[in-house]
């Protein structure tokens, strides 16, 4: 029994001995712990007038017990540096414990609509942790701002006529677009002319600088076009007089601007009945041709039209302002550009269904993309597309 006890204890001992050693007899190494992961955030936003501060975030996965640092400068992209923000460059120290730091980069203030900007900050020498992505974007966000300044080279008409008073205007003057001159009409729908563009009443589509009115048409991040269509209906309508418009017009394929009249009872007796006098369309396809239209008939199957067309020598109507005009009588309506007749209309045109052009009409300002006359816009189209009005004016 006294052997057996002393054999039994001898193997114990020498198992216990045996587990609390390693492989060669050392202690064993315990599994390393992976240094954080450090991430930088993008940053988007609107710009204003003023100088405004980006804050790009890095975050950490997990804390560490150590302080860690990452080494970061700006770089230029659509932005500049010095033009468009202030660059800068060091060190970013993330105290041990702590899971996130920021970096500041001044974005110089502007208030011209234009295309978004960016410019990167770009991190390297990451020390106690790894880089996830070595680059975050600021992007300035450009687009909806309202300040827009314009060539205004072009042609011009007076501000007086003899024997005619100028018996309202609007020269777009203000900040803001009047309410008690415009409507925006707003949708989508296709307008009866397979059209693509939903209009809205956003600034974004339609707003005034430096003494114009502009219509934008955009292509949103969605996909969808967005632009704007103003009317004076029930507001400012008017029987009789002369009327110029001042306006530069997009010429992009699948852009349909025009600057339109209406009649004013076209709730009550339908369109063309009411009577259409289209003093501009353009349509991208063409653009350095504009046509000048009038439109009547008792129902939609007994419409009738004349319209006549004028073409520029040289150049499209993107590049400067033209005036586009109606001189429009009792019995008759002429269409001019730039003074040069090119369309009238009387009473002999529309023998046989009532003449509709002796009444109230309102206007209509729209830039429409797509429809049955231009198609839609193609690869070559670049958005946003505008039309600039100088001034509309009505003499009598």
């Amino acid at each position: 029994m006294k052997i057996r006890s002393f054999t039994y204890l001898a193997l114990t001992f020498i198992i216990i001995n045996s587990c609390s050693k390693g492989s060669g007899g050392s202690t064993p190494t315990p599994p390393a712990v992976a240094n954080p992961i450090a991430s930088i955030s993008d940053v988007s936003n609107e710009r204003t007038g003023a100088n405004l501060k980006y804050q790009f975030s890095i975050t950490l996965d997990k804390v560490s017990t150590s302080a860690i640092s990452i080494s970061y400068t700006t770089a230029d992209g659509s932005a500049m540096a010095n033009t468009d923000y202030k660059p800068t460059s060091g060190t970013l120290t993330i105290p041990a414990n702590a899971n996130s730091g920021s970096i500041e980069v001044e974005v110089v203030g502007d208030s011209t609509r234009k295309a978004n900007q960016t410019f990167s900050v770009q991190l390297s020498n990451p020390t106690n942790c790894t880089l996830a992505n070595i680059k975050g974007t600021g992007t300035i966000l450009n687009e909806n701002l309202l300040y827009f300044p314009v060539d205004n080279t072009g042609y011009s008409t007076p501000n007086t006529y003899p024997g005619k008073t100028l018996v309202w205007s609007d020269e777009f003057d203000g900040t803001t677009i009047n309410p008690a001159t415009w409507t925006f009409e707003a949708g989508g729908g296709g307008w009866g002319n397979a059209e693509l563009e939903t209009y809205t009443a956003k600034t974004s589509n339609a707003f005034q600088s430096k003494g114009n009115l502009i219509i934008e048409a955009r292509k949103e991040s969605s996909g969808i076009y967005t632009s704007a269509r103003m009317i004076t209906k029930n507001k400012k309508v008017f029987t009789y007089g002369r009327i110029d418009v001042r306006a530069k017009i997009p010429t992009a394929k699948g852009m349909w601007p025009a600057i339109w009249m209406l009649g004013n009872n076209i709730d009550q007796v339908g369109w063309p009945a009411c009577g259409e006098m289209d003093i501009m369309e353009l349509v991208g396809t063409e653009p350095n041709r504009v046509h000048g239209t009038l439109h009547w008939g008792a129902t939609p199957t007994l419409h009738s039209s004349k319209e006549a067309g004028y073409s520029l020598a040289t150049g499209t109507f993107d590049q400067q302002f033209h005036v586009y005009s109606m001189v429009w009588i009792k019995d008759q309506v002429q269409i001019y550009i730039d003074d040069i007749l090119y369309n009238t209309i009387t009473t002999s045109n529309t023998a046989g269904s009532t003449y509709p052009f002796n009444s109230d009409f309102f206007f209509i300002f729209n830039v429409a993309v797509g429809g049955t006359w231009p198609g839609p816009p193609d690869a070559t189209t670049v958005f946003p597309q505008r039309m600039v009005v100088d001034y509309v004016r009505v003499f009598q």
